[in-house]
């Protein structure tokens, strides 16, 4: 008898693991059709903002490293804060991935001196990077303090990226090099991070996110996801 009822008793450990993979979460992380279009729309809106901003970094990158050269690296964070966006909004597992992916697909099909493979390969890169601190937390938190690891651990792929693919005369650890990757992280965490958050309240305070978990969050202003 006491061996069989042993065996009927759940250790703690079984049965938090058990909630951990129950129907609900498993569904609050599936992919719905809705995440899928406004992931599109989102993905689209960010290409249009790569797009533009190439012209626009153009014009003050010879400004800002004419004052100290790699300082210009603190605005290359507008062609990143798209998979922090993605993750505040859709809050589901590659977000970041597929609206980075859709983004560099409309940047490209609107034109820009950029190579094929440098654009996506890039966009991947950032991606699995965005999706980092929000996995590990199995994308249950969703705050501003997330935000900024988020956007600051992307600013160390894309900035060390730059580093060996594209700037390969310059060493890490000259004065330019860590102005450039102190200024990557400082970008990262001001704009893919905390702008992205402000931007995901701008957006769940129109109204848009009513079917998603991100504008429930935003009306109670808590950070943990619940899907509806």
């Amino acid at each position: 008898m006491s061996i069989s009822s042993k065996s009927k008793r759940p250790s703690s450990s079984s049965s938090s693991s058990s909630s951990l993979s129950s129907p609900g979460v498993a569904a609050s992380l599936r992919w719905r059709p809705v995440d899928i279009a406004v992931g599109s729309a989102l993905g689209v809106a960010c290409g249009v903002i790569f797009w533009g901003f190439n012209f626009a970094y153009s014009a003050l990158s010879p400004i800002l490293g004419g004052i100290l050269p790699g300082f210009a690296s603190i605005l290359h964070a507008f062609w990143y804060f798209s998979g922090p966006l993605a993750l505040l909004i859709i809050r589901k597992p590659r977000a970041a991935i597929y609206v980075n992916f859709i983004g560099s697909l409309a940047e490209m099909l609107f034109g820009n001196s950029f190579s094929f493979s440098f654009v996506f390969i890039s966009a991947a890169l950032q991606g699995v990077f965005s999706e980092l601190p929000f996995a590990v937390t199995r994308y249950r938190v969703f705050n501003p303090a997330i935000a900024v690891v988020s956007g600051a651990l992307t600013a160390i792929e894309y900035g060390l990226y730059l580093l060996f693919f594209q700037y390969q005369g310059v060493a890490l650890l000259s004065p330019r090099g860590v102005t450039h990757m102190v200024c990557e992280v400082l970008g990262g965490v001001l704009i893919a991070g905390l702008m992205s958050w402000a931007l995901y309240r701008a957006i769940a305070r129109t109204g848009a996110l009513e079917r998603f978990a991100s504008g429930h969050d935003a009306r109670r202003g808590v950070g943990n996801a619940e899907e509806a």
